[in-house]
């Protein structure tokens, strides 16, 4: 047993690296059954995140089907998602270099179907009866106001013959056939809408010739959010809406709709990619679900006679990728102290098994913290929320009277949500003396549509105002000091980051990852799926000019007084790499210590297993010469412009 050693927070030596971390940041998705194999993607950072289609057979192999020089990711939205398809063993896919769809046949090359333009595709559902897939095409010019969206149908013959099904609107998703073939249903919205504000579920009859001869408004409108329509095996279309402010279930049947569980819940997801699946048919009357309540996960089995909802006993807190067919299901599950697992479920025995890891704990859990879920007072005496982790480690204590410092970390979005699940990046901090406190601001999913409108108008100020009272709530109970308080955060995460440290004087150091410095900018040079997006959360743009310029922190460099680390990928075409560089250029003209890291070829987000590690790496040095203590490792120094190289602050 090692002996405990007295020693300050943040010098922690940790048996959590960041080789560790990217060992186990593998991420699964996209689940499809096709007969009795069993079909994901894998994204792997040990190959700059390249993804993989992989197979699972009945006799327990696993094979990669992705040939080395391709990679399984579609462009569609920018975000992608819904990239692959699977019938009979024919795999339909985008490959990421070219954005053509191509077919690979068991045990051939793939094959291109559509032909060398600048087009990208996405969302794959068979036509069994017309020989061809139908999905979202996206045709891209000169510009992104020239780009077009619409429905498509592609020829299976070979020719790269593409039609034209449905267009008009700016945006569609989740193409699917009913089980005779006769109908098509399918989500679309415009302008300045994004899919969780408003969208609509259409439903078309396709002809003998499979043209789509009338088309019928199901569901939806400009404040009604709908998700994931699907076709029970009788002819049942099935979706998710929230028009009662919550993401719940409902069936249409003989032309009209019905609810099946009214529940303060969300069974939907915001739609940033495609391919998004919370829930399947199970059996007769039944369907396999996942719901998140009060921040909790679950997974249930939905009645969807009687309404009853039972949920299932599972050792996990995170349930994602759900496909179902009769009596088993497949998930991704993720718990609070092991990397997240592919699971095979039998509903009717309550049979599992562990069909794919992401990851190894080879680690004590005396090194791992498990999340605080917490409440407290914001602005205006609303509520927000937050997952609190605090510095664990079981070879060190800390310096007497002495209370950690704490990072704030945000999610993206800023219609995301931050999980339960075990994050070995959280634990990288806090295995070394750090807490971490991981806020679900206004706007967040999980808590019903008032909660995420919460922020419409007030983007870069209730959020932000979320942050500095979690922290502050965290400090008035001494659980951290005061004076060393970071807040962190990536793309709109780190826009609310920027803000709080322009704006306010609560957080004595701040990390952005790829953050947004200027909404002008944003507003003007982003691509069409994200164009408008502002309009709802700062107002109309150019309307509104004033207001973007007033929440930009760009404009403000001089009410800034704490260190900044800004880190950003050269590739960003979401967060233009010249939003950090102006931010830098400002910081560093004004005298305060800023350091500025890129990283080459990465794109929103990064995906690359070196980038991740170094970006992990140069944060620790950063805050070690921020906050003042010594490291027990030795990391490679970043540059921080106007710091003495003596000097702690």
């Amino acid at each position: 047993m090692s002996q405990i050693t007295i020693t300050p927070y943040g010098s922690w030596s940790s048996p959590i690296t960041t080789d560790m971390v990217i060992s186990n940041s593998i991420q699964i998705k996209e689940i499809i059954c096709d007969g009795e194999e069993i079909y994901w993607l894998e994204v792997r950072p040990n190959q700059s995140g390249r993804q993989v289609i992989v197979r699972y057979t009945p006799d327990g192999s696993i094979t990669d089907i992705t040939p080395p020089d391709f990679n399984v990711r579609s462009r569609v939205h920018e975000y992608g998602g819904g990239a692959y398809q699977v019938f009979n063993g024919v795999i339909y896919f985008c490959n990421f270099a070219n954005q053509r769809l191509y077919r690979q046949l068991p045990g051939k090359k793939p094959r291109a179907l559509t032909p060398a333009e600048n087009n990208r595709y996405a969302d794959f559902t068979l036509d069994h009866l017309h020989q061809r897939l139908i999905c979202i095409q996206e045709e891209h010019g000169e510009s992104e106001q020239s780009v077009i969206n619409s429905l498509v149908a592609i020829s299976l013959d070979g020719k790269n013959s593409v039609s034209l099904l449905v267009s008009g609107n700016d945006f569609y998703s989740n193409p699917r056939l009913s089980p005779n073939g006769s109908w098509l249903a399918w989500l679309t919205w415009n302008h300045p809408n994004m899919p969780w504000d408003g969208c609509e579920l259409w439903v078309g009859h396709l002809d003998d010739f499979g043209k789509i001869t009338k088309t019928c408004l199901i569901a939806g409108d400009q404040n009604e959010s709908i998700f994931q329509p699907e076709w029970s095996p009788g002819g049942e279309l099935f979706f998710i809406s929230d028009r009662n402010g919550f993401w719940n279930p409902y069936r249409w049947k003989d032309e009209h709709v019905e609810s099946l569980c009214g529940i303060q819940a969300e069974f939907g997801l915001p739609q940033w990619v495609l391919g998004l699946s919370t829930y399947g048919f199970s059996g007769q009357d039944r369907v396999l679900c996942t719901y998140s309540q009060a921040g909790k996960n679950f997974l249930a089995n939905l009645d969807t006679t009687s309404g009853d909802l039972t949920n299932i006993s599972l050792p996990y807190v995170e349930y994602s990728s759900l496909c179902v067919k009769p009596g088993q299901a497949l998930f991704v599950g993720e718990s609070t102290d092991r990397p997240p697992e592919l699971v095979w479920l039998n509903l009717e025995s309550g049979a599992q098994k562990v069909i794919r890891k992401t990851g190894t704990m080879s680690i004590n859990k005396g090194f791992i913290s498990i999340p605080q879920e917490i409440e407290y007072t914001s602005q205006n005496k609303l509520i927000a929320y937050g997952n609190f982790y605090p510095p664990v480690n079981i070879n060190h204590n800390p310096s007497p009277g002495e209370t950690p410092p704490l990072i704030v970390m945000l999610h993206g979005g800023p219609t995301s949500t931050a999980s339960l699940a075990l994050d070995m990046k959280i634990q990288y901090w806090t295995s070394r003396g750090f807490a971490v406190l991981d806020v679900n601001y206004s706007g967040s999913t999980g808590y019903g549509r008032a909660y995420r409108e919460r922020l419409n108008g007030n983007w870069g100020v209730l959020d932000v105002e979320d942050c500095i009272q979690g922290a502050r709530h965290l400090a008035s109970q001494g659980r951290v000091d005061a004076q060393r308080m970071s807040i962190t955060g990536g793309s709109a995460g780190g826009y609310t980051a920027l803000c709080a440290l322009t704006f306010h004087e609560t957080f004595t150091a701040g990390v952005s990852r790829y953050g947004i410095g200027s909404l002008e900018t944003l507003a003007t040079d982003t691509h069409k799926f994200e164009s408008h997006y502002l309009d709802r959360l700062v107002g109309p743009f150019p309307a509104a000019r004033e207001l973007y310029r007033q929440r930009s922190p760009i404009h403000f460099i001089e009410q800034i007084s704490a260190p900044i680390l800004l880190l950003q990928g050269s590739e960003d075409m979401v967060v233009p790499p010249i939003q950090s560089e102006r931010m830098y250029q400002a910081l560093n003209a004004k005298g305060l210590p800023v350091a500025y890291v890129t990283f080459a070829g990465e794109q929103h987000g990064f995906r690359n297993s070196e980038s991740i590690k170094r970006a992990l790496e140069v944060e620790l040095y950063f805050y070690s010469r921020i906050f003042g203590f010594n490291l027990p490792e030795d990391l490679e120094p970043v540059e921080i412009k106007n710091l003495e190289p003596s000097s702690n602050l």
